[in-house]
């Protein structure tokens, strides 16, 4: 026996490669020729042995063939954290199906007609290119008629006599279109002429590993073998045959594949009594086909899935951070932390680099993370874009938070050209560089050096550095300076986004005015103010926290969830005009 390989990849319709043709098995109806994958270790041959298992579900699975062993975590802890190493060879599943081969022109058509009756599985094209039998439109007129009349033969070419090609005519006629740039009106002969250097390369990395990198699927058409010429001409040899025109397979329902033709759904059998009766010869054929799925075709969590213990949660979830991927794995997860990092960079490349997982709380006043690196490169320095504007981030020396980025737009919602900000905890700019573009003026603060370093080289990225002042100072002093200046009487918004500690710096606020005269104008600033709470009603606690650091019962507060951080834990935004009467309060001697 004999298989003819079909390498599709992820385009819809892959480039054209050749095979032998296949002949009818009408006379065969029940598929059971066996086959030989001499390409496939033998691991995986007999992962396909329990493909269609009637207690697993439709479609493909990881778990319709041989479970893949589960790897050995390395006792060497320092060889550990340096690599994890996965075989991708486990992960390769093969499947056998049934197929109709159908003439190139119909198969759209026919496609729309079977939709519920094909294969329908998630990354695999229902029509495949059949290999051997695709042409150009250039050859078509050198092949002369054929039995479907398919295509039109040409009587003006006389190197055609019946089924044969003259070698000596063909020849001249190739010989006339070739030119400085070669074969230019045969595509397929230009290519075989001066082949890219680049496949090549790919074609000599094929022959380490399993070759199969990049590749999601193979369809393989099983079909007796073809003894006439093989001895004289070499075990490739795929030719006897008259050209019947271009086909396509179409790849059938799974549940096919045991069947008779009789147990076949009536639209498949109207299909083939319609072509039996109207051509000669039939141009439908059934065939047997063996679809095997690589390590690039599963899902992370898929692999995930099948490498992790039985009834462990699968981390499906990450932040991204430009090529950074942030895990915050469970403590269940930690054994085999750098196998999942693995997964996560191979199923996300090249947009993911590195990947990262957090190892400790943040305590530190800088609000950085302690952050180890699992898989990829050891570089933390990324640059993102966030709602159209661009910032250089360092994971390893300041603080960034993705999820809020939809927060933190609806907060600059509510922003206007004539508003004044003052931005408390700054950070590197993910707030006030956005705002920035809308507002008349920002006033920035961190107490990070290196956080007020980036906030610098990001206002300039974004051409936005004459409408941004920038402070590197401690919150209650900042806040101190900025109403104690002339700018006092201007600012219109204030942003504390500290959740942990924010409502601590509220007592700043009381008596910025208090040695201004009363009956002057003043504008009273809006305060948006993060926090957290675990109460069981987070927004009376959170107002609460807010009216005893403010020593004010009468406080308006305009109160909305952001996020749930931890089961328990919310994330809140309070935002409030501040009270004339806390505005013009007396500090106490210890503030």
């Amino acid at each position: 026996m004999g298989s003819t390989k079909l390498l599709l990849r992820p385009n819809p319709l892959p480039s054209v490669i050749f095979s032998p043709p296949i002949h009818s098995l009408f006379a065969k109806p029940k598929f059971t020729a066996p086959v030989t994958l001499s390409t496939f270790s033998t691991a995986a041959i007999s992962a396909a042995s329990g493909n269609h298992q009637s207690s697993l579900p439709y479609g493909p699975s990881l778990f319709k063939g041989k479970t893949p062993p589960t790897l050995k975590q390395q006792q060497d802890q320092q060889e550990n954290e340096t690599k994890a190493f996965i075989d991708e060879t486990h992960f390769t599943r093969i499947f056998d199906i049934a197929a109709l081969r159908v003439p190139a022109k119909d198969c759209y058509a026919l496609e729309s007609r079977l939709r519920g009756h094909l294969l329908n599985w998630p990354r695999v094209h229902n029509i495949a290119r059949v290999l051997g039998d695709e042409i150009e439109t250039q050859f078509v007129k050198l092949l002369g008629n054929n039995n479907d009349g398919s295509h039109g033969g040409n009587e003006d070419f006389s190197g055609v006599v019946g089924d044969e090609v003259n070698s000596v005519l063909f020849r001249e006629e190739l010989v006339k279109s070739f030119d400085a740039r070669g074969f230019v009106k045969f595509r397929n002969l230009a290519r075989i002429s001066r082949p890219r250097r680049k496949k090549r390369k790919e074609k000599k990395e094929g022959k380490e590993g399993n070759g199969r990198k990049g590749e999601l699927y193979v369809v393989e058409v099983v079909e007796e073998e073809r003894k006439e010429m093989s001895g004289l001409l070499g075990d490739e040899f795929r030719g006897g045959e008259k050209w019947r025109g271009s086909t396509r397979l179409l790849l059938l329902d799974e549940e096919l594949v045991d069947k008779n033709v009789d147990e076949f759904p009536e639209a498949i059998k109207v299909l083939l009594e319609q072509d039996t009766r109207e051509n000669t010869t039939p141009t439908l054929e059934l065939v047997k086909c063996r679809l095997t799925l690589f390590y690039d075709y599963w899902l992370m969590n898929e692999i995930l899935e099948a490498l992790l213990p039985k009834g462990m949660i699968v981390p499906s979830a990450f932040e991204t951070v430009g090529h950074i991927a942030h895990l915050n794995l469970r403590e269940e997860h930690q054994p085999f932390k750098y196998l999942i990092a693995k997964v996560v960079l191979d199923k996300n490349k090249p947009k993911i680099q590195t990947v990262v997982n957090k190892i400790d709380a943040i305590h530190n006043d800088y609000r950085t993370m302690q952050l180890e690196v699992l898989a990829g490169n050891n570089s933390l320095v990324t640059m993102l874009v966030e709602n159209g504007f661009r910032f250089n981030v360092d994971l390893a020396t300041v603080y960034w938070n993705s999820k809020l980025a939809t927060e933190r737009q609806r907060l600059l919602s509510g922003f206007n050209l004539k508003d004044v900000v003052c931005d408390v905890f700054a950070g590197v700019g993910p707030i006030c560089i956005p705002a920035a573009k809308i507002v008349n003026r920002v006033y920035a603060n961190d107490l990070n050096p290196y956080a007020v370093d980036y906030l610098e080289r990001n206002s300039v990225l974004n051409k936005l550095e004459k409408k941004i002042e920038v402070f590197n100072m401690d919150g209650r002093r900042f806040i101190d300076a900025m109403f104690a200046s002339q700018k006092a009487h201007k600012i219109t918004q204030v942003v504390m986004n500290l959740p942990n500690d924010a409502t601590e710096f509220l007592d700043s606020f009381r008596g910025i005015y208090r040695d201004r005269p009363e009956d002057a104008k003043f504008t009273f600033p809006k305060i948006h103010l993060y926090g957290f709470s675990k109460a069981r009603d987070p927004e009376f606690d959170f107002h609460e926290r807010i009216r005893i650091a403010l020593v004010e019962v009468a406080v308006n507060v305009e109160m909305r969830r952001v996020r749930l951080v931890a089961p328990g834990k919310w994330m809140l935004c309070a935002s409030f005009v501040l009270p004339e009467s806390v505005a013009f309060a007396r500090r106490s001697p210890n503030m």
